[in-house]
């Protein structure tokens, strides 16, 4: 059976993560949406449907995976916003040459579907899948949890640390390595990789949930951990950080202060004190000293957060920060809850900034202007050069994509 991961309508609802990725490489837990899907199918062939102008970057970050392109076989399509469980296969399986739709509370979660069906309906030609395509095969109700907004995966993210932990750790043993001066609590749920240097005075507190270090990371003197927690390769966590539960770090990261139910994608920096709580950041970003977000309203309401041109009511007491690629901060900015910030933008000042800044945006709370493109290409380039990495002209061509695609939602607001 070969395997389609795609996205659906919905995919603009993740917005500004979305703008440099598909909504299936966001993370939820330790791994991203996509692997959790592909380790559920480990023999079969995936096949993975992006927006065109994401092809070139899919295709290099997924080389054994066909992208936008299909044979004349039938395949399941899976949609990229469920959280896959480990018993997936299982749950979507259906005779051969059976056409299927799987819904899980109203959502398509996936669809098995003939070639023919594939030819007929274009769906090798559309970028985003309409799931009313499949609305006339036959249904199934199931149970899958399904994202439909960034703060799901904020909220699913400490059970899906614990269920990646189980997975990973299977057959793995802990680096046996001893640290003088660091406090274990329930130490069988910890697991340290390779290389990994732990500092006098560190706490890592697993009797809330399991904590995952990856290889080469460095957690500097008095920092408090407590699980569920992961945190990638080759980052850091600074001296005397407090890093409450629920809590993911990609990859070559440096994190201070206080952080607590969120997630940060790969090469993002918040390495001061102030405090991120509920909280979704994406790549390349750097938040200044001090800088702050606010989760919760005065009155403990609901909080209303804008997407996609709507002002939708997350049903959530607790929204933070979502943060694009590539957006910084100043020193001391202050986030109002439930704040959205787009791809490549620059907010500083005093006061609390709009609680909607859109992509290339600059400035704060007394005014907004565009960023220009040619200064956030010059200063992505010094930030990769940095981390050793060239900035391509796919990177480039990538920027200039996102900036003329976001040009109207900036000039709706004057900047």
């Amino acid at each position: 059976m070969r395997i389609c991961i795609f996205e659906d309508e919905q995919y603009l609802n993740f917005e500004p993560l979305i703008y440099s990725r598909p909504v299936y490489d966001l993370i939820c837990g330790m791994t991203t949406l996509k692997e959790k899907i592909i380790r559920a199918f480990p023999k079969e062939k995936i096949t993975l449907k992006c927006i065109n102008y994401l092809e070139s970057l899919v295709k290099a970050e997924n080389p054994k995976c066909k992208v936008n392109q299909f044979d004349n076989d039938d395949y399941l399509f899976i949609n990229g916003r469920i959280i896959a469980p480990l018993k997936l296969k299982s749950i979507l399986s259906a005779k051969s040459g059976e056409e299927k739709v799987y819904v899980s509370k109203g959502i398509v979660v996936a669809a098995k579907v003939s070639g023919k069906r594939i030819k007929d309906l274009s769906l090798d030609k559309v970028e985003v899948i309409d799931t009313e395509l499949f609305k006339n095969l036959p249904s199934e109700e199931t149970e899958i949890n399904c994202a439909s907004y960034l703060w799901d995966l904020i909220y699913l993210n400490g059970k899906e640390i614990q269920n990646d932990f189980k997975f990973l750790t299977k057959g793995k043993s802990s680096a046996k390595k001893k640290y003088p001066g660091v406090n274990f609590v329930n130490k069988k749920n910890i697991f340290i990789g390779k290389d990994v240097e732990l500092k006098p005075g560190v706490v890592l507190e697993a009797s809330t949930g399991p904590i995952f270090i990856e290889k080469n990371v460095t957690i500097f003197p008095n920092a408090v951990i407590q699980g569920p927690f992961y945190v990638g390769e080759s980052s850091k966590i600074k001296s005397c950080a407090t890093i409450y539960p629920n809590v993911s770090i990609g990859k070559v990261c440096k994190v201070g202060g206080e952080v607590e139910d969120t997630i940060i994608h790969p090469y993002t920096n918040k390495q001061h004190s102030g405090f991120l709580g509920h909280s979704y950041l994406g790549s390349w970003i750097n938040l200044g000293a001090d800088t702050n977000n606010s989760d919760l309203q005065n009155n403990y309401g609901t909080i209303k957060v804008q997407v996609n041109g709507r002002h939708i009511d997350s049903g959530k007491q607790f929204v933070g920060l979502m943060m694009g690629d590539h957006s910084k901060t100043a020193i001391n900015t202050m986030f109002n809850t439930g704040t959205v910030v787009g791809f490549s933008s620059n907010v500083y000042g005093a006061g609390f900034p709009p609680k909607y800044i859109a992509s290339y945006g600059w400035g704060g709370s007394e005014s907004m202007k565009e960023y220009k493109l040619v200064k956030a290409v010059e200063t992505a380039s010094a930030v990769f050069s940095r981390r050793e990495k060239t900035f391509s002209k796919e990177d480039e061509a990538l920027f200039e994509t996102i900036f003329n695609l976001t040009r109207e939602d900036r000039s709706k607001r004057g900047y």
